[in-house]
Parts: C-alpha cells; structure tokens; sequence
C-alpha cells in the first residue's frame, strides 16, 4: 500500500513540475531575478534594525550608493554607517562580478583600518545582524546547482520555487548554508521569499521581502525596499527598510574607491 501511495504521489509531483521545467530552468529563475535588480545606479538611505530574541533592538542607519560597471557585468556598491555613533562612518564597500569571487573592504575608523573581506567570510553576520555578507552581494552563479521545484504562491504572488545547492563543501562553508529555497514572481522575476538551511540541514534563516519599487520604468528594474531575515535557531530578526531612494546612473566613479571608503 504505501508503496502505491508512493508511485501515485510521485507521479503527482512529475505531473506538476514537468511543464514548468520544459518553459524555464531553475538556473533561468535565478538568473533573472539578478538581472531585473541590476540598476545603473542608485543613491539611498536605509534604517537597519537588529532586535534580539528577547524583543530588544538597535537601529542603525546608512547611507548607500550603486552603479553599474562593464556593460552591468559588474556592481560597486558602498555602504556608509551614519549613526549610532559606535558604527558612525563605518564603511563597506563591495566589487560584485558576474562570474568570479567579489572584492570586499570593510573600514574601520576607530581603527583607522581596512580589511578585505574574504571569499571564505561570506557566511559571517554583516555588522551584527542575520544578513551576512553574502546577502549583500550577488553570488557567483556557477558555484551553485539549480533544481525548479515548483508553483507556489507567496502572499498573493504567483512563484518559481527554486532550489539551490552549493557545488561543494568548501562552497557551503564559505555561504554558511547547505541548501537555499527561493521563490521568484513569475511576472516580476523579483525575489519574495527565501529560506536557508545550516550545514547540518536544519532550518536556519527566512527572508521575507516587503516593499519592492520600480526604479527604472525604462528596463523594468526593480529595487527591494524592505527585507526581514528571521534567525528560526535563535529568535533574532534583522530588518532593512529603504527611507529613501533615488535612481542615479551618472554618481561619481570615486564613490567606489578605497581612498573614498576611508574619508572621514
């Protein structure tokens, strides 16, 4: 019997994911997701708030700017802490390509330091919070094996649902996650929901995303304006909300500088 309960739900799921999976692949679904958030440029303002399991929380606020090098093969995007004043002038700034490990400095002014930020750290908390400074920067695709599990709804949004597995240990290490389920719009192609389990292959972290504006009506690029990851193991939540943000394609090119990171 169980067999035959077997069979038939196999047959079920082969019944759901099979004309999915003759129109697009998952590595498609991921592919552009990236490509309809990939803006010439944008200048904004963002309140990060990290609140423990006990409900306490800490607001930092940052000042961001992004542009779009090499015909959008490449995005440089430097993060500037505002306050607190135990994070002020704080600084991040990342080199994100299409197909090779990012650059990464984070600069320190108590210090007066910087420090590249390595590709074996991309699991490591972002400045305290459950973002790590792999969310923050797009991954290298080709690390990564793609599995398009189905249809789902997120919210009253039709999805892709797409599994993604590290190509191998060291990568799964460096990412701090076994395994990462996203669903995709279908429409849209923009990110709503993400769920990312430990080595260990428990449920670690959710994302959730809230707000999404269309920033460039031109070439339909959208820009994520509000995002909650909740650490399932501990209770903590961090959450980014965009308080402004402006399309901006001619910044500067010295922005995205060392010698721009460590101005004070």
């Amino acid at each position: 019997m169980r067999t035959k309960v077997a069979v038939i739900m196999n047959m079920a799921v082969i019944s759901i994911v099979t004309p999915i999976m003759a129109g697009i692949t998952g590595r498609e679904v991921i592919e552009k997701s990236y490509e309809v958030t990939k803006l010439a440029g944008t200048e904004a303002v963002m309140s990060m708030t990290i609140a423990d399991g006990r409900g306490r929380e800490r607001v930092r606020k940052t000042a961001q700017v992004s542009k779009l090098y090499d015909d959008g093969e490449t995005e440089k995007k430097l993060i500037r802490f505002l306050e607190p004043a135990d994070v002020k002038g704080t600084g991040f700034l990342t080199c994100d390509y299409e197909n090779k490990d990012d650059d990464k400095w984070l600069f320190m002014p108590a210090l007066r330091k910087t420090r590249r930020i390595v590709s074996s750290e991309k699991g490591k908390s972002f400045m305290g919070s459950e973002f790590t400074y792999g969310d923050i920067t797009r991954p290298n695709l080709d690390e990564f094996s793609y599995e398009l599990l189905a249809e789902e709804t997120v919210g009253d949004v039709a999805c892709y649902k797409v599994q993604l597995l590290p190509a191998d240990e060291e990568i799964a290490d460096a990412n701090g996650f076994s395994r990462k389920i996203s669903w995709i719009g279908k429409e849209d192609f923009v990110l709503r929901k993400s769920l990312y389990f430990d080595l260990d292959g428990e449920l670690h972290r959710e994302l959730e995303v809230g707000k999404i504006v269309k920033l460039d009506k031109k070439l339909q690029r959208y820009k994520i304006t509000e995002m909650v990851m909740t650490n399932k193991q501990n209770g903590r939540v961090s959450t980014f909300v965009t308080e402004q943000i402006k399309f901006s394609p001619d910044l500067p090119d010295e922005y995205f500088s060392l010698r721009y990171l460590e101005r004070q």
